[in-house]
């Protein structure tokens, strides 16, 4: 794999689309330019369909793009194959989704100690960094409960916990007060803010215009077509 360039911007999207083809034919995304710096906290508003779930999955390199260039940390992505795509992400990316993603049968410890083992992280680290995270998202005290027990506020930490513990570059978010009430959604936007201060470059993308006012910058996607807002 290329190195990267520590003093290009983390994300850099240049004519970006991406079609499915049909019938009919589908532009999720169109002509989308996007430079994302880093420490930079952006929030990507829109409705249901208008590509957000797309740009998630090109910025994440879970897919790629039909046309246009895509600069990771200065490398150009088209010229990975699938391993150093899996590699790149496995090192540089974290996730945090709506639906939480935990494995009830693991404990709390033992799903956040699951990203360091695809992180590639040696063995004997993984219970110091998940631990560490964990004790960052305020459930040191929950190390050995089952998901299963926990709030939808509690589950939504450890999942910020699993996704930060490698000490990612980028964090994506998508829709992760999506499930959550008024008072945890609070919860988990206070903790994006605190990241983010922290220098951690996040990208959020959601449906809500309330969570979206705590990035510092907002673009808004509808039809495929992104457009910062001022």
């Amino acid at each position: 794999m290329r190195q990267e360039d520590s003093s290009a911007p983390i994300i850099e999207l240049s004519e970006v689309t991406r079609l499915f083809a049909g019938p009919p034919q589908v532009f999720a995304l169109r002509g989308v330019d996007l430079r994302v710096e880093r420490g930079d906290y952006l929030a990507i508003v829109g409705p249901s369909g208008s590509g957000k779930s797309t740009m998630l999955n090109i910025l994440g390199l879970l897919d790629r793009p039909t046309t246009g260039n895509f600069l990771f940390e200065g490398v150009d992505v088209s010229e990975l194959d699938d391993d150093g795509r899996t590699a790149l992400r496995g090192q540089a990316i974290g996730f945090v989704f709506q639906s939480f993603h935990l494995l009830a049968a693991r404990s709390v410890l033992a799903n956040v100690m699951l990203a360091a083992a695809y992180a590639g992280v040696p063995r004997d680290e993984r219970e110091d960094l998940a631990r560490i995270a964990l004790d960052r998202v305020g459930l040191g005290h929950r190390l050995n409960f089952s998901p299963a027990t926990l709030s939808g506020g509690e589950r939504q930490r450890v999942a910020i916990a699993r996704a930060v513990c490698t000490s990612p570059r980028l964090l994506l978010a998508d829709e992760p007060t999506g499930n959550l009430d008024r008072e945890n959604s609070e919860a988990v936007i206070s903790l994006f803010d605190e990241l983010s201060a922290d220098g951690l470059t996040i990208i959020m993308i959601t449906h809500d215009e309330s969570v979206a006012a705590a990035a510092k910058r907002r673009a808004r996607i509808s039809d495929g077509e992104l457009l910062e807002i001022t």
